[in-house]
Formats: structure tokens, C-alpha cells, sequence
């Protein structure tokens, strides 16, 4: 099998998997790669201030386009001749020291320069492959990740640090935004017609607005609905975070508070079905449910500091 470069996508899979307590053993099988690919990774990419997935990707990157500078010139003129009778970089790269990436990228800056090589590619587009690259068609744009998130955040010693997701009902047909906040479990959900990125937004502000002088943070997953969340941090005046991909862990809060709403609304529930007085009703029973982690009292009455007693 041939080796292929670590991506940006399993660079914080990474960074989240050390922070979840997982060993470099545990993380290579996780990944399906080598224990010493993962443990290479940490001893090249990892700086000053720790193993940091953005970071590291971007020094990864530097040292594989100095490397690509410096190939060797009779390296370069094989993959040129293979290159003329036709042979893709992949198939080059099996009989020199030269990876594709390398080979497109001599190739395309040959091109700029008014060569010809390029031609001779079966594919001719600007880029064949990307290898490595996170960014693609539909990613939300200015995102910051969970890592320059304040670090009190993690120990739940404050009001105001909120997280955000949305529930999908049967048939993919209409969504709830759940928000919760992680000290207090308090939660608000609210039922939205389409799962696009503006409705979302819209409810998020909506049902954070009251609350506005509470919310500090606010932290989602990476779906697209969540593509306006500069407008959701500037409108409520706080930091909007995202979790890194396929580590649900780090929104525990929201994936546990999903599952006690799923109660009221499971997943065979047709969406379109329910009225505002549901969602009022779930909403007031889980806020008004004694929570352990609360020494038994409720969210409401921590979030509100209100110890009156339970109303039916």
C-alpha cells in the first residue's frame, strides 16, 4: 500500500483524540494508520504551545513544498520521460522518489512557464487531487475550532457557555435547534421548517435573546446550518465555536440533552406533526426536571437562582 500524507481532517481527529485520553496505539488503530505515522506526526507538527491541528497541518505543508523544491534533478527528468509516454504521477511515484503531489505541482508550474507537460495528464484539470485539503465546496467559512476556545469553558465553573445543535425528524422532514447551557443543563429548543443556515440562525438568536447578558459562548457541530455564525456571535455579542468532525464527545452536553428530547419527539415523530404547544411542554418539563449533577435542583433554578418549590 502506498503512503499517503495525513490530512487535515485527521489532524484534529487527532489533537481531539489525545484530548479525549486515547494513547498514540489506540489513536493509529482509530485512524487505521501506523502507530509511528501518528507518533512521527507528534514529534514534527507538535510546537511550542502543544499539538495543534491547524498548526501542524500548516507546517506539514511548508516542509512537503520545500522538499518538492528540493527533488533531485535526475529524479525529475525520469518522471519528465514517464511523464511524455503518458505515465501518471501515481504510477511514477511507485518507481522514483517523487509523490503525485510533487509531480503536479513540477507540472503545473511548468505550465505557467509556457510548458507542455500538462498535456499529457489524463485528467487536465488546474488540480487533479488535493491531497490534504480540508476546504472544499460547502465548508463554513471563518470557523474557529474548539481549541482557542477559553479553557474555562471546559470546567463548567460559570454561566453562559451554551452549546447548539438540531434534531432531525422523520424523513429528513423539518428540524428542532436545541441550545443548551452547560453549567446549568438549561435548555431551549424551538421547531424550524427547513434546515437551512438562515432559519437556524434566526432561532438561535431568537431563543438567546432574552438571555443575552448569560451567553458567553456558543459552541455547534459543523453542519451547514450553522453557516451564519458570525451573524449569530455578533447579534448575541458572543464567541461562536465549532467541535471538530466525528468527535461528538466534545459537545457531550448537547448529545445527552438530544437524547431526553428525543423522549418527546422520537425519531419515527413526523416533524410537521407538532404544535408549538409540544415544544413548550417538553421544554418546561426538562427544565424543570432535578438534576443530580445539581445537588437535585433544576436547571431554572440554578440558571435563575430561583429554589422555589416544583410547580406541577
Amino acid at each position: 500500500m502506498n503512503y499517503t500524507h495525513l490530512t487535515q481532517i485527521e489532524r484534529y481527529q487527532i489533537y481531539a483524540l489525545r484530548k479525549a485520553g486515547q494513547t498514540q496505539r489506540q489513536i493509529a488503530s482509530l485512524l487505521k494508520r501506523s502507530e509511528s505515522t501518528i507518533s512521527r506526526e507528534l514529534r514534527r507538527n507538535t510546537g511550542s504551545r502543544g499539538y495543534r491541528p491547524k498548526q501542524a497541518h500548516k507546517k506539514s505543508e511548508e516542509r512537503r513544498a520545500i522538499n518538492a523544491r528540493r527533488i533531485d534533478e535526475d529524479v525529475w527528468e525520469f518522471a519528465q520521460e514517464r511523464l511524455l509516454e503518458q505515465w501518471s504521477p501515481e504510477q511514477i511515484s511507485g518507481h522514483a522518489a517523487i509523490s503525485p503531489e510533487t509531480v503536479y505541482q513540477r507540472v503545473y508550474a511548468d505550465k505557467r512557464s509556457g510548458g507542455a507537460l500538462w498535456k499529457n495528464l489524463r485528467c487536465q484539470k488546474k488540480r487533479k487531487k488535493r491531497y490534504g485539503k480540508l476546504e472544499r465546496r460547502g465548508s463554513i467559512p471563518n470557523r474557529q475550532f474548539i481549541e482557542d476556545r477559553p479553557a474555562i469553558v471546559e470546567q463548567r465553573s460559570r454561566i453562559g457557555d451554551w452549546e447548539a445543535d438540531t434534531i432531525i425528524g422523520k424523513n429528513h422532514r423539518q428540524a428542532i435547534v436545541s441550545i443548551v447551557e452547560r453549567k446549568t443543563g438549561l435548555t431551549l429548543i424551538r421547531k424550524v421548517e427547513r434546515k437551512t443556515a438562515h432559519a437556524v440562525g434566526q432561532a438561535m438568536i431568537e431563543l438567546l435573546e432574552p438571555y443575552r447578558k448569560k451567553v458567553r459562548t456558543i459552541t455547534s457541530d459543523n453542519g451547514r446550518e450553522f453557516a451564519q455564525h458570525e451573524t449569530i456571535a455578533s447579534a448575541l455579542k458572543a464567541d461562536f465555536y465549532f467541535a471538530h468532525p466525528y468527535a461528538s464527545w466534545e459537545r457531550g452536553t448537547n448529545e445527552n440533552t438530544n437524547g431526553l428530547i428525543r423522549q418527546y419527539f422520537p425519531k419515527n415523530r413526523d416533524f410537521t406533526t407538532i404544535t408549538q404547544q409540544e415544544i413548550d411542554h417538553a421544554m418546561n418539563r426538562l427544565n424543570n426536571r432535578p438534576r443530580k449533577r445539581l445537588g437535585y435542583l433544576t436547571p431554572n433554578q440554578v440558571f435563575f437562582k430561583n429554589t422555589l418549590a416544583l410547580q406541577n
